[in-house]
């Protein structure tokens, strides 16, 4: 369920204003069922921590060209496509690896 890489100095921390610019992988980056569903009970958590808290994660995601990022940010909504950030920017569901709350 957790990254590949081994050091967090292999992420790169973008700015969620440069999310629209990227490319995402068309396939799943989660390999089974059971990891799916995991990050979508984390996704919903995220909505509940963001609409009712304002709190910010980290949430890893992995670009079409394999590298893995990370965006600090508010999630305002999910659903089974994509996660909704503050300002209204939206990431695939299908990049997300996991997610960090803090």
């Amino acid at each position: 369920m957790y990254p590949e890489f081994t050091t967090m100095t292999d992420v790169e921390t973008v700015a969620k204003e440069e999310l629209h610019m990227m490319h995402y992988p068309q396939e799943d980056v989660l390999k089974t069922e059971a990891e799916r569903r995991h990050r979508a009970h984390e996704a919903q958590r995220a909505v509940t921590l963001g609409n009712a808290y304002h709190g910010k994660l980290d949430i890893y995601f992995q670009t079409a060209d394999g590298a893995t990022k990370r965006v600090q940010t508010t999630v305002w909504a999910a659903d089974d496509e994509y996660l909704t950030l503050k300002s209204g920017v939206s990431i695939p569901m299908r990049a997300v690896s996991w997610m960090d709350f803090y």
